[in-house]
């Protein structure tokens, strides 16, 4: 009973700061290159450079089992992952890092509204790349939702021209929508990867273990960036990026800068967490949930443009999602029905 309570407790957490994550960044990051921001690599830097603050967790975790240990006369050691999960995390880092960049060039050139409307698809991917690598079981109503999601992104690839931002031309609108679908099929296939390995792992998957793997994750795709950084020459640029901003140099700092990072942080561990809590599907079908909130917040902030094609987008998309969560619902009564009809059956055969 104190387990279910905890894992609800870890649900609810994992959910608030997805929501966070999943609503904010991709607005913080469109902020940045609005108000001049242009260099590509920063921005996925920004994404995971808050890792820093999983930290703050690992310690209490290490505490509470230091207390704990120390009463049963055992050593506590500092970390609990081994060489193979932290293999698989150094792999996942390096994917992630990638997508972060795929991620940031398709913002610098999609409205927030477009470019949210496109990862919607990554249900779709997700669900896809879920059914082979951890034989995720499929319903009808999943099936409609992943079409109807599906539909719901490419629909705004049939009109373009009117979605484009200003100054820009049809080709950067064309390689950004590419770019953000590439990020949204590389991102679903990470998910069910990330929860294959929790099943394939031969040590015990606890929510402390998943923060060290996502500490390991976020360094290696931070430092993946950093490499993206150098090349391409941003650290001589931020300086004269910072004070040509057009919200001022100190926001650049304080409100762009950290607090992009903070925010994509929670996304990160959200998601990764909610397989762990979940499934790597769940994970990706509650990131896909949030964007009316994305879509209304862009809308309301940077008021972007709402046209037909984006209103049949997200008509498509809510009605998948209203499509999984009936499904879902109907499954878990069928499986309470059968278990109450096994249940019953078992003690029938006892008595007789």
């Amino acid at each position: 009973m104190k387990m279910m309570k905890m894992k609800t407790v870890l649900v609810i957490i994992n959910c608030i700061i997805l929501a966070i994550g999943n609503c904010g960044g991709p607005l913080m990051t469109r902020l940045y290159f609005r108000n001049g921001g242009k260099r590509i690599w920063f921005s996925s830097f920004l994404q995971t450079s808050g890792c820093p603050i999983i930290l703050l967790p690992l310690l209490i975790s290490f505490l509470t089992r230091h207390r704990k240990q120390e009463q049963e006369d055992t050593k506590t050691t500092l970390f609990l992952i081994k060489p193979p999960l932290f293999l698989a995390s150094v792999v996942f880092g390096l994917l992630i890092g990638f997508d972060n960049y795929l991620y940031a060039y398709g913002l610098a050139y999609l409205p927030v509204s477009t470019s949210s409307l496109i990862i919607s698809s990554q249900l779709a991917f997700t669900a896809l790349f879920a059914f082979f690598m951890v034989k995720q079981r499929f319903t009808p109503f999943t099936i409609n939702a992943v079409v109807l999601l599906t539909l719901g992104a490419g629909s705004l690839a049939l009109h373009a021209d009117g979605d484009k931002l200003p100054k820009e031309t049809r080709k950067e609108y064309i390689v950004g929508f590419a770019m953000t679908v590439a990020a949204a099929v590389l991102y679903a296939f990470v998910l069910p990867l990330v929860e294959l390995t929790y099943k394939k792992a031969s040590q015990r998957i606890s929510y402390t273990l998943v923060l060290e793997m996502q500490l390991v994750l976020c360094v290696v795709a931070t430092c993946f960036c950093l490499v993206g950084m150098l090349a391409d020459g941003d650290f001589k640029e931020l300086r004269r990026e910072a004070r040509e901003f057009k919200l001022g140099g100190s926001k650049y700092y304080c409100v762009v800068v950290a607090f992009t990072a903070v925010i994509w942080q929670g996304f990160f561990l959200g998601s990764i967490g909610m397989i762990f809590c979940a499934s790597s599907l769940v994970s990706g079908v509650l990131i896909s949930t949030l964007l009316p909130l994305t879509e209304v917040l862009a809308v309301l902030f940077f008021r972007e443009k709402f046209q037909a094609e984006k209103g049949v987008s997200l008509f498509l998309s809510l009605w998948g999602f209203v499509s999984y969560f009936y499904g879902k619902i109907q499954s878990e009564k069928e499986k309470r029905t059968q278990e109450a009809q096994l249940s019953q059956l078992q003690v029938t055969e006892s008595v007789a």
